[in-house]
């Protein structure tokens, strides 16, 4: 035997033995996962194994350089908890006794990849979960007493854990008869009500029976990455796909989009320009009972599988061919199957993308065309991007053309519509905003240990007429980074409410980059069959937080957001929704302002602005409308039960649904429209108060440029 044959055979028996030992030692200091009653989740190599690159890499690469301890521990623990069960409906007080011994420990068990504890408080739950909807579905054929002047507590997030199976039936058994109840307000016998809702529970528990331990690994990775802070995301695999698709606005597949009814995965949309689209031979209704790869592979029957196991195999590459079995919509699931075959191709999802709509308005005695450019996302192709396609998808060029067209059609100013709007690519936040100045700074990003200024290069400006820019509270990121920029430079106004105030920087990265050959040898040896969809990273994406970006005027975004210049009342509050509400997120500071030269001065003419607004609203009955919603709103957030009194309940859904009702043919008079019948579903023609006010507002914006009330200098 030659010299490197021994070398060979001697490192794969030292491999064996460091195996065989890794695994004992593992075997002899974990908590064993097994629960009665649960579908006994276990953690795989490859889970433990991402779990301590994960520690590894927010300690070495996180903005904050946080050092992961018994501190942040009891957080993770917490957040746990009530990621599995924040109405605290599932858990009983005893569970989570014998949970409070892992308070100082869940830091060591995830830098050790020990995930055991993890997945026993998972199991736990889920055989909490099973016990609930079984008790249940035992309780829909007992008699109930509609009369009786009952309460069911929907949401016990503020109040003590369930404090023994008997408080937990006695819970569930309210849940069920409240449910019965939503049933028979409808009209619908009582026979046909139990029916219903046998099946719906059923449902539940064939879904549960479905969770595998990926969707707990994804769990138990948010609440870790939540205790440092709100934006830092650890994804699974197929999460990870999800995210790079919608970031880029495409995927590879037949442009169809799915639903699970009762079991059987069903058409609910054929997206336009796909090949289900060109084909037409799938419908919306349509339902896929089997898939097949290529021409002459075997059909592997998909009924009862999870939708996204469904979706990985409709999925695939651009230009292979995949073949369903399809029942058409209509047809018995006992009826004779058709065979289709489509040719997967790239997506786009328009839907998703910029869009534009023109509006008229009269304001004094002139009219103006304002384009609305509807912006859901700061998204771009990266992939397309690198491989040179010059068709690649992104928000600037889509953003681009349409500006192209409005100018064609001469309208008097642009609006562009952020909100709604979370953030995205900062890059595209960058280049939107270069469409509007001549070039000039837009961000400061402050990392560790340096400041960049990211900066506009690009002389050409897509438009130089009046610009307005609507937020509120949840255009986020790279939305505030973009208004925030056109604030500063006093390029337009902006309308709307103070913004999410999320201003930090992620960056994602794919997790094999930090997995060592000798790790996944050794994932390979221990037989490890841990599974990723093809176009998914093998052992998931970290998206980082690595920096925090500030305004050109030296103010971070963070924690505040962008204060608008003509501000309408927050629907939302602040102590709820936004930045300000996230324990772990990063404290509001300043740094030096840029160096940059305003092209405009607003300074006396938002004053006017906000004068000629506040005197619309003095007046305006859908103002007042808006003030009542907001009221109505933090009533209803406030509310933790509801009657199951038969006589009761129904009077307050009357009311609701009339006040509703009334609320809304009033708005519709306003707007010259028709009034809605009961029952009547409310038409797409319905305006929009806020986008209507905020139009006003540039027409007194185009009406003071238009008088010299200042100018924009390039």
């Amino acid at each position: 035997m030659d010299f490197n044959s021994v070398k060979e055979m001697l490192k794969k028996t030292f491999l064996c033995l460091f195996v065989a030992a890794t695994i004992a030692c593992q075997a002899n200091s974990q908590v064993n996962t097994d629960v009665e009653g649960s579908n006994n989740l276990k953690p795989e190599p490859a889970q433990q194994l991402v779990a301590k690159e994960v520690v590894r890499v927010i300690e070495n690469a996180h903005y904050k350089k946080v050092k992961i301890n018994d501190s942040i521990s009891g957080v993770i623990l917490n957040n746990y908890l009530k990621r599995l069960d924040e109405g605290r409906t599932y858990f009983l007080a005893s569970d989570i006794k014998e949970f409070e011994k892992y308070k100082d420990q869940m830091d060591d068990f995830l830098r050790d990849g020990n995930l055991n504890p993890f997945f026993q408080i998972f199991n736990t739950y889920q055989k909490r979960y099973q016990e609930r909807i079984q008790y249940s579905i035992s309780q829909i054929n007992k008699p109930y007493d509609f009369v009786k002047n009952e309460t069911y507590t929907y949401n016990r997030e503020k109040m003590p854990w369930l404090s023994s199976s008997t408080a937990a039936n006695e819970l569930w058994a309210k849940r069920v008869k409240y449910d019965l109840l939503n049933l028979k307000i409808t009209g619908k016998s009582l026979d046909s009500n139990k029916i219903t809702l046998k099946k719906r529970y059923e449902n539940l528990l064939a879904q549960s029976n479905k969770t595998n331990n990926q969707d707990a690994f994804q769990v138990i990775m948010d609440s870790f990455t939540e205790a440092i802070d709100p934006h830092t995301n650890y994804f699974v695999p197929q999460r990870a796909q999800e995210f790079n698709e919608e970031m880029a606005r495409t995927f590879e597949g037949i442009g169809a989009r799915l639903q699970l009814e009762n079991e059987v995965v069903k058409v609910a949309e054929v997206i336009p320009g796909g090949p289900a689209f060109k084909a037409k031979t799938l419908q919306a209704g349509d339902r896929i009972i089997a898939v097949a790869q290529g021409k002459g592979g075997e059909f592997t029957d998909v009924i009862g599988w999870r939708l996204d196991n469904t979706v990985s195999k409709i999925k695939g590459p651009r230009g292979t061919i995949v073949r369903l079995k399809i029942i058409p919509a209509g047809q018995e699931l006992t009826a004779q199957p058709k065979v289709i075959e489509l040719v997967r191709d790239k997506i786009v999802l328009e839907e998703q993308s910029a869009k534009k709509t023109i509006k008229t308005i009269q304001s004094g005695n002139k009219t103006y065309k304002i384009g609305v450019i509807d912006i859901p996302g700061f998204y771009m192709d990266w992939k397309a991007y690198q491989a040179g396609d010059p068709n690649y998808k992104s928000t600037t060029r889509d953003v681009r053309m349409l500006i192209d067209t409005l100018k064609q059609q001469k309208v008097d100013g642009i609006v562009i519509d952020l909100r709604s709007n979370g953030g995205g690519s900062l890059p595209e936040a960058i280049e939107l905003t270069g469409l509007f100045i001549k070039t000039g700074p837009v961000v400061q990003v402050r990392y560790p240990n340096k400041l960049e200024i990211d900066k506009d290069e690009d002389a050409g400006i897509a438009w130089t007429g009046p610009l307005g820019v609507m937020v509120d509270r949840f255009s986020a990121s790279a939305s505030e980074i973009f208004a925030a920029a056109i604030q500063d430079y006093g390029r337009g106004v902006i309308m709307g409410t103070q913004t999410y105030g999320k201003g930090t920087v992620q960056s994602a990265i794919d997790m094999s980059r930090f997995i060592n050959p000798l790790d996944d040898l050794l994932l390979k040896a221990k037989g490890d069959k841990s599974s990723a969809p093809a176009a998914a990273p093998r052992f998931g994406q970290i998206n980082l937080t690595i920096a925090k970006f500030y305004r050109i005027n030296g103010s971070s975004t963070q924690h505040k957001g962008v204060i608008p210049d003509v501000q309408f009342p927050m629907v939302f509050p602040a102590d709820k929704y936004g930045e300000s509400s996230e324990p772990a997120a990063l404290p509001f500071d300043m740094i030096k302002p840029s160096t940059y030269t305003a092209v405009s001065n607003l300074s006396t003419i938002k004053p006017l602005l906000i004068q000629q607004h506040e005197g619309r609203m003095k007046n305006s009955q859908e103002y007042k409308y808006l003030l009542d919603d907001i009221s109505l709103f933090k009533k209803r957030e406030s509310e933790t039960s509801v009657t199951l009194n038969e006589v009761q309940l129904k009077k307050e859904r009357e009311e609701q649904e009339a006040s509703t009702l009334a609320r809304s043919n009033a708005r519709r008079a306003l707007q010259g429209l028709p009034a809605l019948k009961p029952g009547q579903v409310k038409p797409k023609e319905d305006n929009d108060f806020i986008e209507d006010e905020s139009l006003q507002i540039m027409g007194d914006f185009i009406k003071l440029n238009e008088n010299g009330q200042f100018s924009v200098v390039y």
